[in-house]
């Protein structure tokens, strides 16, 4: 849960430079958590580096307009179903949870 979190405030603060600090401010989590969280984002293509001098901070930056499109629609999905997102996320049935999340998983053909 906190790794959407964390997309979709970046998501929704496209221009902000966001620090470990500034994120774990905003979900509530431990600094360490939250810059583990932007270099998972980082990772998975969804966030980048700042440019210098700010090599300390992210921001939001999908590494295709495919990410980014399959990003916002996740977003709205999010916005429109919060509950149903959350109680799928959190549900005791990992094979459901999974299938959501192989849902936004990209493909090489894609």
């Amino acid at each position: 849960m906190p790794f959407l979190e964390a997309l979709l405030l970046l998501r929704a603060n496209p221009g902000q430079q966001w620090t470990g600090a500034m994120l774990a401010g905003r979900l509530y989590i431990s600094e360490r958590t939250a810059q583990a969280l932007l270099d998972d984002l980082c990772r998975a293509g969804m966030a980048a580096p700042c440019a210098a001098p700010h090599e300390a901070c992210f921001c939001y930056a999908p590494v295709s307009d495919t990410l980014r499109e399959r990003i916002d629609g996740l977003a709205d999905l999010y916005a429109r179903h919060l509950v149903d997102v959350t109680n799928l996320i959190h549900s005791t049935l990992d094979r459901k949870a999974q299938q959501f999340a192989d849902a936004f998983r990209l493909r090489k053909d894609t």
